[in-house]
């Protein structure tokens, strides 16, 4: 025999979900039809009582103007003259006298019920439900009265056996509608889910490829535009830049390896050459040590801007607040005027307050000076011009020089890690650019590459002014 954990996991989430919502439904179908099914019989059982009660009421008013030696006469008249409906019985009985009934009363007669109140009769009326032999019978009983003494015993029924017979149908009737509601119910339910869980499944089977290495599948269009067709869509968006990340990564971890590679040879050539030669050459030895540190910086200058790029990544890169623009490009100028014999051109910048991180912008600013300051020579020009668009809601921090500049088709080029097409240079690490442009896109922005006023190279952090918040100083 299959366990019950094997059963529930072929039956499947959608099956066990149908179940439980059969047990629902069928709850709440069965208290309908038992709420139905009581009113309906309370209704007609009120009916029928109110039908013999009008018979009753009749006989009472009339009975009250007459004598009490006339009650007899009067009652096998009221019998013979009143209209009954089909399948009511009335009964008259006097006490220390004689018996009046209308036909069809032989049943009611036979009742151990009714022989007792005609031989005791009820002090007052009294309405019930009850079976005369096979029949269901709603039955009145009132004292009959002359003057303030009771004289006798009315009793009038009616017979419910049509009603029992239309209330068989209407309870089969409400079961059948019940059932087919049940089932109807259940099976739209089960099918629904079986819909909706076979997206979450392949939700899951893509997760398991992606799990194992592969990161082309997508869930694709699902056909629908409710919870689950947006699910895929923010599922597949999230694949994608998943997908970006890794192949970043893995891209990042090859020129980690090339770049790193070589200073590391370098580094490790030199000692061996120092290993197997003569330590006591105190110029040689120093010369190895000095060649060896370089190797080092540069390895720690990289891994330094390797962990801010992989920092970029993270949410809280940024940490930014309200700062003053003007000041910020002074203390940028006034440091680094001393880093070469160049004309460094002093910021005109707009008297605004901007929201950013400090530190990061001056680190982006400082890269891209660093970058002039290598392309130019001495005497060389170089400027920090800020320009603020309001009509396009832009901040444009730019660094210009009048150095050889940066040809059209290498400046796509010149933003990617470790790319330095037409460097004049062997010390950099080919990374300021893909810093600028890291610093620059998380906050919203994005860098721009073009010919400067001085006929060199002129490279532009564009910030977009609404994410900082720009106001004007009084």
């Amino acid at each position: 025999f299959m366990s019950s954990r094997t059963l529930l996991r072929r039956v499947g989430s959608a099956g066990r979900l149908a179940v439980f919502n059969s047990i629902i439904l069928a709850l709440i179908l069965g208290a309908v039809v038992a709420v139905f099914i009581r009113n309906f019989t309370s209704s007609y059982q009120a009916v029928a009582a109110s039908s013999i009660g009008v018979e009753l009421r009749e006989f009472q008013q009339q009975a009250l103007k007459q004598k009490p030696n006339n009650l007899e006469v009067f009652s096998r008249n009221f019998l013979v003259n009143y209209s009954l409906a089909p399948g009511e019985v009335v009964i008259i009985a006097f006490v220390n006298a004689g018996l009046l009934s209308t036909p069809g009363s032989a049943p009611v007669l036979r009742s151990a019920l009714v022989r007792h109140w005609l031989s005791t009769p009820p002090s007052q009326t009294e309405v019930l439900s009850t079976n005369i032999g096979t029949s269901p019978t709603e039955v009145v009983a009132a004292p009959i009265f002359a003057g303030h003494q009771v004289v006798g015993t009315f009793i009038a029924t009616s017979d419910l056996s049509g009603f029992a017979k239309e209330r068989a149908r209407e309870i089969r009737l409400s079961i059948a509608e019940g059932i087919i509601a049940l089932l109807a119910g259940v099976l739209s339910t089960f099918l629904l889910l079986r819909r909706l869980l076979r997206k979450v499944g392949r939700i899951t089977t893509t997760a398991d490829e992606i799990g194992s290495g592969n990161l082309d599948f997508r869930l694709g269009d699902q056909g629908s535009n409710d919870e689950v067709g947006e699910l895929a869509q923010t599922f597949d968006a999230m694949l994608d830049r998943l997908q970006v990340v890794m192949v970043a990564q893995r891209r990042l971890l090859s020129d980690v390896s090339h770049q790193l590679r070589t200073p590391l040879t370098a580094a490790r050539g030199h000692l061996e050459v120092l290993g197997r030669g003569s330590v006591a050459n105190a110029a040689e030895v120093h010369e190895t040590l000095d060649v060896v540190i370089d190797q080092i910086d540069h390895t720690r200058s990289v891994v330094e801007r390797l962990l801010m790029l992989g920092h970029a990544m993270e949410p809280d890169f940024l940490d930014t607040r309200p700062t003053e623009l003007r000041r910020l490009l002074d203390e940028v100028h006034g440091a680094v005027r001393v880093l070469a014999q160049r004309h460094f051109v002093p910021p005109q910048a707009p008297d605004v307050v901007v929201v950013i991180d400090v530190e990061k912008v001056r680190g982006a600013l400082m890269n891209l000076i660093d970058n002039a300051v290598r392309a130019t020579h001495d005497d060389d020009t170089i400027a920090l011009v800020a320009e603020a668009d309001f009509e396009n809601d832009e901040l444009r921090l730019s660094i210009e020089d009048s150095g050889p500049g940066i040809p059209q088709s290498e400046r796509e080029a010149v933003v990617q890690r470790f790319k330095r097409p037409g460097a004049r240079d062997r010390d950099g690490s080919g990374l300021g650019l893909a810093i600028v442009k890291a610093v620059a896109e998380a906050h919203g922005g994005w860098i721009e590459i073009d010919t400067s006023s001085y006929g060199g190279a002129r490279v532009t952090m564009v910030l977009p002014i609404t994410a900082f918040n720009v106001e004007s100083e009084v």
